[in-house]
């Protein structure tokens, strides 16, 4: 091992030594479940902000984003970021405050916890289908994680990928299985901090390299379609496909997504002070749209030296590792940069594991407090729910490594279904439980149903067809091409107002209730 790579080596081992300490400390402060995966609801609004934000942007911000960007341009990448954009600013805006106050209301700690709560489902079916949802979704989101760690050291130091996939997990499983949410989150803001400094870095040393900002825009302007918002370059014909306003629709429903998101509903539920939400809003919604404008830029700046020769062509199945390649690029340009290359790795991992925390404390509580306490009744006390509570972490977690075996394995589309299967799923029921009254469990239920099942069929819907010789036109191709997120969240939403209006009206305490929390929101 050389200089170089003892100084990164040393930045990343440095980095992660901090994030297992953290999971230390804060494991003395969990004295119940509440505490292990709520954090007792003490978070200040720039934790509260910057843990949602980083653990919503996964690997796919360093991988993902600026791998789409570097293949085919600034449409897909640009149009996904401003759905991005707006539904976290939405959600902040609307979701975050009534959904505080209502499951404090409710006494209610994971997202299942709350729908129950909030419809008085004392059958447990709405808390038991929404707890599957999250475990049947989360397992491979966390798989994701798992993976893109495996190929940062994989193709950083050229370690077995499975070897350095199960070294990552076993790192972000230490400090998450000990510190809980408290934990998650405080290393979610440090990650977020890692984060800046990698965009930033990468940007910055990628200009000089290219030969400057016109350099990488001429270079941008020299492919067809690269440059634009209603066409995208293609890579084997170098002519550009063109964007229909359908295909922009569905890429904008990404933002749909965020009303969904059980770790990012996770933080609204958890903040100390609902008044100070607003200023977690700016804060969230700012650096949200710096950093995903900043990953497509890098892409961009990869495609130009790329193609000037200083870094290889990369291929469909490799652009991902675009990020990877500068910094290795960078740390070989000069030794003095290798501790800034080294933390731009560890803004690789910390994009990975902010996320990977949250979603195994999601799917820990799913199991531990919604199914095996809510749904069973097996009675348990702290002591050994917390025990139960860090098993089942550390199941979902194997689950997770096994499924991320298969290295060649899409960040980004991975991301995408599992990002679907919630928002289509949760966010039609989150929406209906703030905002409609009359509303009920039953119509929670079917919107639950219709929106899981809907993601599957309308992702899979040409690969069925063939399977079972069905000949599908071209037009319904292309009709089911449209993110599934789309049709399923529309579907979903229908079946929750057409099921509720079909079936008896919430009871007199649900609806006081509601008109409570509506009156202390105006407050």
């Amino acid at each position: 091992m050389n200089t170089t790579e003892i100084i990164i080596v040393g930045t990343i081992f440095a980095y992660l030594i901090v994030m297992v300490t953290v999971g230390f400390i804060f494991s003395k402060k969990n004295d119940n479940v509440g505490d292990f995966y709520l954090g007792g609801r003490k978070l200040g609004p720039l934790v509260t902000a910057m843990s949602a934000e980083a653990s919503d942007m996964s690997s796919w911000l360093l991988m993902g984003l600026p791998g789409v960007a570097y293949l085919t341009g600034g449409a897909e990448a640009s149009w996904t970021a401003i759905g991005l954009a707006i539904g976290t600013y939405l959600n902040w805006l609307f979701v975050a405050k009534r959904l505080r106050v209502y499951s404090q209301r409710c006494g209610a700690i994971t997202i299942p916890d709350f729908f129950s709560a909030r419809y008085r489902d004392k059958s447990k079916v709405l808390m038991g289908v929404s707890a599957l949802i999250i475990l049947i979704f989360f397992v491979p989101y966390t798989a994701s994680g798992f993976s893109a760690c495996g190929k940062l050291f994989s193709s950083l130091f050229g370690w077995d990928y499975h070897v350095a996939m199960i070294i990552s997990a076993v790192i972000i499983i230490s400090y998450t299985c000990t510190g809980g949410f408290l934990a998650a989150s405080t290393t979610d803001l440090i990650q977020s901090i890692i984060m800046t400094v990698a965009l930033i870095s990468i940007v910055i040393f990628g200009i000089n390299a290219a030969g400057g900002l016109g350099n990488v825009i001429d270079n941008a302007n020299s492919l067809e379609g690269y440059f634009s918002l209603s066409h995208i370059h293609n890579t084997e014909t170098l002519g550009a496909d063109k964007y229909s306003l359908l295909t922009i629709a569905s890429i904008l429903a990404w933002g749909l997504g965020y009303f969904g998101m059980p770790h990012i509903l996770l933080r609204f539920m958890a903040i100390e002070d609902k008044n100070k939400i607003k200023t977690s809003r700016r804060i969230a919604s700012v650096w949200v749209v710096i950093s995903m404008g900043i990953a497509i830029f890098i892409g961009f700046i990869g495609n130009a030296l790329s193609r000037s020769g200083k870094l290889e062509v990369l291929t469909s199945s490799d652009s991902e590792k675009i990020v990877i390649k500068i910094a290795q690029y960078m740390s070989e340009h000069h030794i003095g940069l290798a501790i800034v290359a080294g933390l731009v790795f560890a803004g690789i991992l910390a994009c990975t594991m902010s996320t990977s925390d949250s979603q195994l404390l999601a799917a820990s509580s799913s199991m531990s407090e919604n199914i095996l306490k809510g749904v069973f009744n097996v009675k348990m006390s702290d002591k050994a729910s917390m025990l139960v509570a860090r098993s089942v972490l550390l199941v979902i977690a194997v689950l997770g490594i096994a499924l991320a075996w298969d290295k060649d394995s899409s960040v980004f589309r991975v991301v995408s279904f599992a990002w679907a299967g919630f928002g289509a799923t949760f966010g039609p029921v989150m929406l209906a439980s703030l905002f409609w009254k009359r509303s009920n469990k039953y119509g929670a239920v079917a919107g639950l149903i219709v929106g899981a099942v809907m993601v599957f069929v309308w992702k899979y819907a040409v690969e069925l067809a063939d399977l079972l010789g069905i000949g599908l036109s071209q037009e319904a191709k292309d009709l089911f091409s449209i993110y599934e997120l789309l049709p399923a969240f529309i579907c979903a939403f229908i079946a929750i107002v057409v099921v509720s209006l079909l079936t008896k009206a919430p009871d007199k305490e649900i609806a006081d209730e509601y008109n409570s929390v509506k009156t202390e929101m105006n407050k």
